[in-house]
C-alpha cells in the first residue's frame, strides 16, 4: 500500500497498560551485526540477524546484447557489517574463466553509491549512475566493458534512475527529477510538509544525453510525470508510462504514450487504460507495444497479464486472459512473434512464453527467486532471448549471481557463502478455501524436534498484490528471525495475492478483510493438520496491507493470542483524509470513501475495534508515506482506551522501508520480546 502522511519526528514508545511515556532505547550499532568471534558461537537471535543483516545484496544484474558478458551491482557491508548506502559495479565475461573487474567512477579506493547499469547496444560500454563526483548527487557515467576510466555525461542536480541506450549507441535516455529534495518513490522517508500545504511536486521527467558531446535536455513536457521508458527499435521515439500531477500517486493510472525522440511531441496510445499498467516494452518489428496489465500493482512490483496494442495506437488485447500466473516482467522475442516474461506461479518463480496468439508455455520453474533487487522476479536477457543473468535465492540459498542459457545458469559470485539459513525447512502448504485453492510457505523451527509442539505466528505480507517467494530474507523480514526461538512461520497468499492468476488477484475487490482472511484461517487450519502446532499459541504480524490484515484480524477473531501491526491501517476514513496518494483505493472499492462509505466501513478495524483483547504491538516509521503514522496512533488509541495490552513505537527518519540497520534490529527484538511474552508459556 502507497499513503502519504508525515508527523513529528519524536520517537516514542507508549505503553498502554501503564499509560506512561519513555524514550525509545539508543539503537545498537552496526558492532552489534557482526559475527562472534572465532570458536564463540552466537546466539540464536544473533545467528539469524547475522544472516539476515551481513547478507551481501545483489542491486542488479544485467548481460550484454550480444550475450557474452554480465555486469552486476553489489551493496558495500559498512563497519561490522551492517549495509551501506554505496554500493560497486563488477563486470566478467561468460566464455573461459576471466578475472571480474570492477567498473567505477571514481579512482577504484573510495566507495561510493553507484548502480544502474545499461549495456550499450554494441556491447563494449557501460552507462551506470554515480555520486563520485559529489557524494550524495548521481550523475550519468559511460565507461569501457573492459574497465577502463569513466567518462561524465551529466552535471545536473535532483534524482536521476534508469539509463537507457538508444539503438544506434548515440544516447542514452534516463529519468530526471530535479531538484528533487529526496528519492523517487513512496517507499523512502517523505519530506516534511511546512507552511501553506498544497499539491506541490516534482515531476520526473525523460531526459535525453547526448553521449558524444555529453549534453543533456529533458524533452517530456514539464508537467508530465515519466515512470517507465524503452525505445522504439529505429530510435525516433520512445515508449513511456505517464501521468500528470503527482507522481507517487497517479502510478495507478498512468496511460501509455509515445515521445518523439527529436522535438518531445507525445502521442497517446492509451491514454485512460482503466487498469494500472507497467514494464511498456518496443517490439523489435516496431509495430506493436507490449505491457503488463492488472487491477493493482505498487510502483516496485508490477504484476497482472500481459497486453498487446498497435505502436500506432488501438484498443489493448489481452493475451494471457486465462492464465494462471502473475507476469512480473517482460521482453519481446527476436522475432517479435512472442512475449518472454518472468513471472509468480504458486508461490514459485517462473519464465515463461507468451505467444500473441494466447498460447503461454513454461520455460522454467523453480521454487527460488530471481530477482533484479529485493522485489520483482526478473531475468536479463540477451539479445537472442537465450542467453540470461539472474539473481537465484531461496530459503536455502542466499543470493549469487548465475548466467548462462535459460536453466543452464553458471554460478558467477560467491559473495554468500559463509552465511548460514537460521530457519528451519520451507515446505509449500496448500490448502482450499470457498472457490479458491490457495498456497503458502511453512517455515519450520530451527532444530525441529517432532515431539514437541510449537506457537506458529502468521505473517501476512504487504501488497495486497505481492506475495510471499521462496527469497533468503534481509533486514527488512522481521519475522523470519522467530524460527531461531523456536516459532513456525505461516507466509500465507491469501486472494489477493500474485500468483494464480488475474481472477485471483481481483478477487478481493470491496471484499477486504473478508476472503482474503478466511483464507488465512484456513490457512492456519491447514497448518496445524500439517505440523505439530499448539493451536493455543498463534500470533499474527504484517507490514503495510499486513500491518492492516493484522488490524483487522484481532477485531474479527479470538484465535490470536498476540499481534504485531507493522505500518498498519486502522480507519479508511480517516487515512483517505490523510495521505496524498489514493488512487489505489477506487479500483479496490468502487468510489472513494466519500461517495460509498459504507462499502469501505464493511472492512474498517475501526468499526469493530471494541472486539478486540489481543495483545498488540504497533510499530511504524515518522516519515511513512505509504501508510501514515495516525493510523497507527489511531489504533494504539483505542486499544489504550479499551485496557488492551498494547505498545506502540515510532522510528525517527523512517519511511514505509526503514533506511537504517539498527531500527530494523529493534523490530525484530520488540517483535520477538512480544511473542515470547504472550505465546512462549503454555496456555
Amino acid at each position: 500500500m502507497r499513503r502519504l502522511c508525515v508527523i513529528a519526528a519524536a520517537v516514542l514508545s507508549l505503553s498502554t497498560v501503564s499509560g506512561t511515556q519513555r524514550t525509545l532505547e539508543p539503537a545498537r550499532d552496526a558492532r552489534s551485526l557482526k559475527a562472534a568471534p572465532k570458536g564463540r558461537a552466537l546466539s540464536p537471535l544473533d545467528d539469524a540477524i547475522h544472516a539476515m543483516f551481513s547478507l551481501h545484496r545483489f542491486q542488479q544484474v544485467t548481460i550484454s546484447p550480444d550475450g557474452k558478458s554480465v555486469a552486476w551491482v553489489e551493496t558495500l557491508l559498512g563497519p561490522g557489517g551492517a549495509p551501506s548506502a554505496n554500493s560497486v559495479i563488477f563486470v566478467a565475461g561468460l566464455g573461459a574463466p576471466a578475472a571480474t573487474k570492477r567498473i567505477t567512477a571514481g579512482d577504484g579506493k573510495a566507495a561510493h553509491e553507484e548502480h544502474d547499469l545499461a549495456w550499450s547496444p554494441d556491447s563494449k560500454q557501460i552507462a551506470f549512475l554515480s555520486d563520485a563526483a559529489k557524494t550524495g548527487q548521481l550523475q550519468l557515467f559511460v565507461a569501457e566493458a573492459a574497465g577502463t576510466g569513466a567518462t561524465p555525461l551529466t552535471h545536473l542536480k535532483g534524482f536521476l534512475s534508469t539509463p537507457g541506450w538508444s539503438p544506434d549507441g548515440k544516447t542514452v535516455a534516463l529519468l530526471f527529477t530535479e531538484n528533487a529534495t529526496r528519492a523517487a518513490g513512496p517507499l523512502v522517508a517523505e519530506t516534511p510538509d511546512e507552511g501553506v500545504v498544497s499539491d506541490t511536486y516534482f515531476e520526473q521527467r525523460l531526459t535525453l544525453v547526448d553521449v558524444a558531446r555529453a549534453r543533456a535536455r529533458q524533452i517530456s513536457p514539464a508537467d508530465m510525470y515519466i515512470y517507465e521508458f524503452d525505445w522504439s527499435p529505429d530510435g525516433k521515439a520512445l515508449v513511456v508510462t505517464a501521468a500528470k500531477g503527482n507522481g507517487d500517486d497517479n502510478w495507478y493510472i498512468a496511460g501509455l504514450s509515445t515521445i518523439d525522440a527529436e522535438d518531445g511531441t507525445m502521442h497517446a496510445i492509451v491514454p485512460r487504460p482503466g487498469i494500472q499498467i507497467a514494464a511498456p516494452r518496443w517490439s523489435p518489428d516496431g509495430k506493436q507495444l507490449a505491457f503488463i496489465g492488472g487491477l493493482m500493482s505498487d510502483e516496485p512490483i508490477p504484476g497482472g497479464d500481459i497486453y498487446v496494442v498497435p505502436a500506432e495506437g488501438g484498443s489493448p488485447r489481452n493475451v494471457t486472459p486465462s492464465m494462471k500466473t502473475t507476469a512480473n516482467s517482460l521482453a519481446w522475442s527476436p522475432d517479435s512473434q512472442s512475449v518472454q516474461f518472468t513471472g509468480i506461479a504458486d508461490g514459485q518463480t517462473v519464465i515463461c512464453r507468451a505467444a500473441l496468439d494466447g498460447e503461454v508455455s513454461s520455460i522454467w520453474v523453480g521454487a527460488e527467486r530471481l530477482a533484479q533487487g529485493p522485489f520483482v522476479p526478473e531475468a536479463s536477457l540477451a539479445r537472442d532471448g537465450k542467453m540470461s543473468a539472474v539473481i537465484r535465492e531461496s530459503f536455502s540459498q542466499p543470493p549469487e549471481i548465475w548466467a548462462g542459457t535459460i536453466g543452464d545458469w553458471r554460478q558467477m559470485t560467491h559473495r554468500n557463502s559463509g552465511l548460514k539459513s537460521a530457519w528451519g525447512e520451507a515446505k509449500s502448504l496448500h490448502w482450499k478455501s470457498g472457490e479458491f485453492d490457495v498456497q503458502g510457505w511453512l517455515i519450520y523451527p530451527r532444530d525441529f524436534d517432532p515431539t514437541k509442539r510449537y506457537p506458529l505466528i502468521c505473517y501476512v505480507h504487504g501488497g495486497p498484490a505481492w506475495t510471499h517467494l521462496p527469497a533468503w530474507p534481509t533486514r527488512w523480514d522481521y519475522g523470519m528471525a522467530l524460527p531461531s526461538q523456536g516459532y513456525f512461520i505461516l507466509k500465507p497468499n491469501p486472494r489477493g495475492s500474485y500468483g494464480h492468476g488475474e481472477k485471483f488477484t481481483q478477487a478481493n475487490v470491496k471484499d477486504f478483510g473478508g476472503g482474503d482472511f478466511h483464507d488465512i484461517l484456513a490457512g492456519l487450519d491447514a497448518a496445524i493438520q500439517s505440523a505439530p502446532i499448539d493451536p493455543t499459541r498463534i500470533g499474527i504480524t504484517g507490514w503495510s496491507y499486513g500491518g492492516y490484515m493484522t488490524m483487522w484480524a484481532v477485531t474479527q477473531s479470538k484465535r490470536f493470542r498476540a499481534a504485531v501491526a507493522g505500518a498498519g491501517l486502522a480507519n479508511w476514513l480517516s487515512y483517505t483524509g490523510e495521505n496524498k496518494i489514493d488512487q489505489w483505493m477506487t479500483p479496490y472499492f468502487g468510489a472513494s470513501v466519500y461517495d460509498d462509505p459504507e462499502v469501505y466501513a464493511k472492512s474498517d478495524p475501526m468499526k469493530f475495534i471494541k472486539n478486540v483483547k489481543t495483545p498488540t504491538l504497533i510499530v511504524v516509521g515518522d516519515s511513512d508515506g505509504e501508510c501514515p503514522p495516525p493510523q497507527s496512533y489511531e489504533f494504539w488509541h483505542a486499544l489504550k482506551t479499551l485496557a488492551v495490552p498494547t505498545e506502540f513505537v515510532i522510528y525517527p527518519h523512517e519511511g514505509h522501508q526503514f533506511a537504517d540497520p539498527a531500527h530494523s534490529r529493534d523490530v525484530i527484538e520488540r517483535t520477538l520480546a512480544w511473542f515470547n511474552q504472550y505465546l512462549q508459556a503454555s496456555h
